[in-house]
């Protein structure tokens, strides 16, 4: 036995895909097969020798921990490809990084770049010192504690190469984290053109001007000039990074110390000249004219006329604003007007500066940058400004949020920690450290730069953009000691850097979603070159970074990745908090200094921030993530990775059913909850596939649906097949856009698993109040009786239950989804009122594309005393009230005998059910009713003898003698005269007929009540033996029939055929169903009744209601 449970355990559960994730190695159970088929070996531990095929050993696991390598995504699968070639496995060096090489500085290298350098000056000079403070507090107040939300998680088990991908993921979820990594792998690829920008400006406006291609003819075209050559130049450079990325990331990776180094030190010569300038300033003069701030670029000296020897001549200023350099040349009005002064750029530290750039001075587009303080004489409002003179103007419109999305680029780069976790000796050490304190020193030199550029370089200075007032340098660079050049050269370096960091870093985090299958249209980025480098995903990454580069604006680009950094962040900061606040068993980071309230500022803070740069990228960001969500979650691989938002839904859930434990559902918001009893075959598959297709247009994929099946066996040996079986009814449901649940049971017989069925199904307050069953085509069978008896059962349970039930009959002739009623009707015979169900069914039904062309009819019927025409009026009205548009009609059944016809039918079903009960009797029931059948056996064959003049064809009760038992051939006898079948009723279309017997023809003889009186007091009378005529041949005594089954059969032959006259053409019948019988006796009689109503139909359903309203007038 133990054997044969091994094999069944392997050969089951040798191929489990777990997670979904094969990259992802585990040291855990079942995680090597070469452990497999090891022996147990010693006595120790015995009594757990069974266990060891399925569970090692401690000493094996904890080795397995020990030996636990995590190989960055790309690489494992490489280095198993040369295991396989035959190589010999190179041994895996353990890593040997830490805190300070592996996290510190490859955050700092990657937090500042080029906004530092080039845009930080510029919004100082425009926000003022406070409003710059306020937004490098914010930004970095963000990063922060996003930096905290991101340790708890990093800390929270390994994370493998990814980083904020697979943390974002495994938290969230790979719907969440498929959105929110491709914003984030978008982010850093516009990064990567934002920081290319930054080195094309860097060249031309401050190295080598004159490579400039496209030159400007006038002041006017400077701008388009800049953004066409920032274009042609860019795509070079960006050919140049790609190409160096392709050919071998280890050249850049040796070069990173050096890229960082250069961005050490151009921080280190900007404090060396703010300490500089506190006793010795830089000579930077500042040429104003009146109040203006003038350009270098067209003069040297800063006065209007100049002394050469004993005369004065026109300085090349004068010619600017002059239509000649002779004095008596027609000047500009405002030059007339105004002096020229010359003022210094860096006053220094020690200047009392700070007052004057406390304040905000934001500008719009063409604006000539001004100084405050200084006397000027204004011209009118109406003078127009000539771009062509030699001023400085604002090349753009500025405010607050403006310059929030482009400062925001500065402090990202967080990440840079987390993505290295598997180079770390101890990343859940390393990576809070390192990261926090990045920040923690990137924040300082940020706030303290904001406060040293506000104190010592001059304001006009500071919102001169490209330093056109400096004779071209570089603003910040103009601070630094001992050369602006070092400020230039660094930076130029680091920007290069930083866009080759992007460009490494962005296909492989494409690279790591694409490999794990979440979004299919991505799969082909996974695949890369022999050594797993992702030469795909780089293409795709170059191609996306040329967008940013046609967009050709550092500005422009800043606010776009400004968001996908911030909705990455936010996502992060929300998976800490919800798995804090769910408190799953598996969250137990070793970070110890979070807190969910921490979290959710971050969160709060990153959405604000997304607004308040651009509230239109900002949902654009959104959109663009929710679509791929919405892709992802219809299209992409499922994936079980644990993650919060599904402890957020079982959370959600669980308020939710206590929430519906309160009460039941109000009439307006009833609908009917599902619960869909199918039957599978031997091979588990679904014998009636049409009734999850109705289930489908019935639900629309509103509400409960659950589609359950019984098992005959016992759960031991049946688990198997009933795994097969689900899996086969899940497969079905989704081919017909159920959405529900599956359920099956094994039960020791049919009976007790739908009773099972109908009493568990569902938790708590969502649970079924409507069940869904066929109609059992073969209850007349001899080998199928026992059918009915468990579907009468059913409709009694679902009536002590509370719960409405709908029988479908020729199930198998109902359409499917993909079928189109062009026209016909939904007819509705509302016999008794059931709550409403019967309007409401076909309201349901026509709100699906199948039956939303038929139109809807409603019969009902009126009975002797009944006034036909009022009862159309009132139901009209009713009908009028509930918003339902329907058709009305009222079917007048007057009172009539009882046809021959009907006796005809009475009398063979009671044969039917005689002989049923002869043939289908338990033993200890057969010993009590072998006597009295014999009895009327007997009493047939007596017919011959004179004195014997009744035949008893009624059931006859039972009685104390009954008990007697026969002789086994008298038994026999009984059973050989019974055998022959008896003539039924023709079976229903799209039904198998049963024996081949036709239907008997109707004998149009009509008894009244006083002829039945009167033959009953006839009393015996003699019958010749030749008049008599065998048992099943000879014409009946009708008058000793049931008289209660005589009605019954006779109101449904009555009703069967006025609905047949009425709606022999109808798409799709809906009438009321009767009761069962109190007395079990008669329940084989019930079926019979239920055949005879909806016989020579085509599509029938049988509606019983759960005994509550169901549809309302009100509002």
């Amino acid at each position: 036995m133990l054997n044969n449970l091994t094999d069944c355990e392997d050969g089951d559960g040798g191929a489990n895909p777990g997670d979904g994730n094969p990259k992802e190695s585990s040291p855990f159970i079942n995680s090597t097969d070469s452990e497999k088929g090891k022996e147990y070996d010693g006595k120790n531990m015995a009594l757990f020798e069974e266990e060891m095929d399925t569970s090692p050993m401690v000493s094996s696991l904890l080795s397995g921990l020990a030996n636990y390598t995590n190989l960055p995504q790309g690489s494992r699968e490489h280095e198993e490809a040369e295991n396989n070639e035959g190589g010999k496995k190179k041994p895996v060096q353990a890593p040997r990084m830490g805190t300070f090489m592996g996290v510190y500085l490859p955050c700092l290298q990657n937090i500042f770049g080029v906004i530092l350098f080039l845009r930080l000056t510029w919004v100082v000079g425009i926000a003022g010192i406070m409003e710059s403070f306020c937004m490098v507090f914010i930004c970095c107040s963000c990063t922060m504690l996003t930096a905290i939300s991101m340790s708890a998680i990093a800390t929270n088990g390994v994370v493998p190469a990814g980083g904020s991908y697979y943390m974002i993921s495994r938290s969230l979820g790979p719907e969440f984290g498929g959105a929110v990594g491709l914003c984030f792998y978008l982010g850093t690829t516009f990064a990567g053109a934002m920081y290319i920008l930054g080195t094309i400006e860097i060249l031309l406006a401050y190295i080598f001007p004159a490579m400039a291609i496209f030159k400007a003819e006038d002041a006017s075209g400077e701008a388009a000039a800049l953004l066409n050559n920032m274009r042609v130049y860019g795509t070079c450079v960006l050919t140049c990074m790609a190409t160096v990325v392709f050919v071998g990331v280890k050249y850049v990776n040796k070069f990173a110390l050096v890229f960082l180094g250069c961005v050490i030190l151009s921080i280190l010569a900007i404090y060396a000249g703010v300490i500089k300038s506190a006793f010795d300033p830089p000579n930077f003069p500042i040429c104003l004219l009146g109040n203006r701030t003038l350009s270098r670029h067209g003069f040297d000296v800063c006065a209007k006329l100049a002394w050469e020897g004993n005369e004065t001549v026109t300085t090349r200023l004068w010619g600017l604003f002059c239509s000649s350099r002779f004095l008596n040349a027609t000047c500009d009005e405002y030059f007339t007007l105004n002096n020229v002064t010359e003022i210094q750029g860096i006053p220094g530290a020690a200047s009392g500066l700070i007052k004057e750039n406390l304040w905000s001075s934001y500008l719009t587009k063409g604006v000539i940058v001004e100084k405050y303080g200084v006397p000027s004489i204004p011209l009118p409002e109406a003078t127009p400004l000539n771009l062509d003179q030699p001023y400085v103007f604002s090349d753009m419109t500025s405010y607050f949020t403006l310059l929030v999305g482009i400062y925001f680029p500065s402090v990202t780069g967080i990440m840079a920690g987390s993505n290295r976790s598997g180079d770390l000796r101890d990343a859940q050490k390393s990576i809070p450290t390192g990261t926090i304190l990045a920040i923690a020193t990137t924040s300082a030199v940020y706030i303290s730069s904001v406060v040293l550029f506000g104190a010592c370089i001059e304001g006009v200075v500071l919102r001169d953009k490209f330093g056109e007032a400096v004779n071209g340098n570089l603003v910040v660079g103009t601070l630094a000691w001992p050369s602006p050049w070092v400020i230039v050269i660094g930076s130029f370096f680091s920007t290069c850097g930083a866009g080759l960091q992007s460009l490494t870093g962005a296909p492989r985090l494409l690279q790591a979603i694409s490999r794990d299958g979440i979004v299919p249209f991505l799969r082909v980025f996974g695949h890369g070159k022999a050594n797993g480098e992702p030469t795909w995903a780089l293409l795709l990454t170059a191609c996306i970074c040329e967008i940013g580069i046609l967009i050709a604006s550092l500005d422009e680009v800043a606010p776009i990745l400004s968001m996908f950094f911030l909705m990455c962040y936010m996502f992060v900061n929300l998976a800490c908090a919800v798995q804090t606040l769910l408190r799953t068993p598996n969250w137990r980071p070793r970070f110890r200094y979070y807190h969910w309230t921490l979290s959710f500022l971050g969160m709060s803070l990153c959405l604000a921030l997304m607004f308040i740069c651009s509230w239109y990228y900002a949902l654009v960001a959104m959109l663009i993530a929710g679509l791929i969500y919405k892709y992802i979650e219809y299209r992409g691989a499922e994936k079980e990775w644990g993650d919060g938002i599904r402890g957020l839904s079982l959370s959600a859930a669980r308020y939710a059913l206590l929430r519906l434990e309160e009460g039941p559902p109000h009439t307006k918001n009833w609908r009917p909850q599902l619960l869909v009893l199918v039957r599978v075959d031997q091979d588990q598959n679904v014998v009636h596939p049409q009734l999850l297709s109705l289930t489908s247009q019935l639900k629309a994929g509103k509400g409960l649906t659950i589609v359950g099946s019984v098992l005959e066996g016992t759960f031991l040996d049946n688990h198997p097949q009933a795994q097969r079986a689900e899996e086969s009814i899940r497969r079905l449901m989704e081919a017909e856009k159920v959405k529900g649940f599956c359920q099956v049971v094994i039960s020791s017989n049919l009976r007790d698993g739908v009773s099972h069925l109908i009493q568990s199904g569902g938790l708590g307050g969502l649970q079924h109040n409507t069940v869904l069953v066929g109609w059992p085509r073969n209850w007349r069978q001899k080998e199928d009786h026992q059918t009915w008896r468990n579907f009468i059962e059913l409709v009694r349970e679902t009536t002590a239950g509370h719960l409405a039930l709908l029988v479908t009959k020729n199930v198998s002739m109902f359409p499917g989804n993909p079928e189109r009623f062009s026209e016909g009707s939904i007819d509705v015979w509302w016999i008794v009122h059931d709550g409403g169900m019967l309007m409401l069914l076909p309201f349901l039904l026509k709100h699906h594309k199948v039956w939303r062309k038929c139109k809807m009819r409603i019969f009902t019927v009126a009975q002797m005393d009944d006034n036909s025409i009022q009862m159309k009026k009132d139901l009209t009205t009713f009908l009028y009230h509930l918003r339902i548009t329907a058709e009305v009609e009222v079917v007048e059944m007057h009172e009539s005998d009882i046809s021959a016809y009907t006796y005809e039918k009475t009398l063979v079903m009671e044969q039917r059910s005689q002989i049923l009960k002869q043939m289908h009797l338990t033993k200890n029931e057969r010993e009590r009713e072998i006597q009295s059948i014999t009895d009327e056996s007997r009493g047939s064959i007596r017919r011959k003898n004179p004195a014997n003049t009744r035949l008893r064809l009624n059931v006859p009760e039972e009685s104390a003698g009954d008990s007697e038992e026969k002789p086994e051939e008298e038994v026999q006898l009984i059973h050989d005269q019974s055998a022959p079948s008896f003539p039924s009723s023709s079976p229903s279309p799209g039904e198998e007929p049963e024996g081949g017997e036709a239907a008997p023809e109707k004998v149009h003889l009509t008894w009244t009540k006083d002829k039945v009186v009167a033959e009953k007091n006839k009393g015996p009378s003699p019958v010749s033996s030749e008049g008599i005529k065998d048992f099943f041949s000879m014409k009946p005594e009708w008058e000793n029939l049931n008289q209660s089954n005589v009605r019954r059969m006779h109101t449904a032959v009555r009703l069967n055929e006025a609905i047949v006259k009425k709606s022999q053409d109808a798409k799709l019948v809906l009438l009321n169903m009767p009761g069962p019988p109190r007395n079990r006796k008669g329940d084989e009689n019930y079926m019979e009744f239920l055949e005879v109503l909806t016989e020579h139909l085509d599509r029938v359903m049988l509606v019983r209601g759960g005994g509550r309203e169901v549809i309302t007038i009100y509002s």
